[in-house]
């Protein structure tokens, strides 16, 4: 029988994320970020739609991520734009937790 983690993409173990600190990952020349907030996990793009930012390095408050580069927000949930001058979504997945691992289906 198939584990279903065998059809997705391992990005880290959730040791590596904490609700202070998201985790930047690069597969296949994608880079991803993954958050802890509100006791649930979440993965979004890295690069921030506005600049050069990267999401992994911002501050997060609630699910809430500031781009460090121009103080744009986005909704880690979704990916919408919540603060200017950001107005592009970013892309997410839907993370799968299993045995302390973070997966996501559909990589980048």
């Amino acid at each position: 029988m198939t584990d279903v983690t065998d059809t997705l993409v391992h990005l880290c173990d959730t040791s590596d994320v904490s609700e202070d600190l998201p985790f930047r990952v690069e597969r296949d020349g994608f880079a991803y970020a993954v958050f802890l907030a509100d006791g649930q996990y979440y993965v979004t793009a890295d690069l921030c739609s506005h600049g050069p930012g990267q999401l992994s390095d911002g501050f997060v408050e609630g699910c809430e991520v500031e781009c460090p580069f121009h103080q744009g927000r986005f909704d880690l949930r979704t990916g919408a734009p919540t603060a200017p001058p950001c107005m592009e979504p970013i892309r997410v997945w839907t993370p799968t937790v299993a045995d302390g691992r973070i997966y996501i289906a559909d990589p980048a």
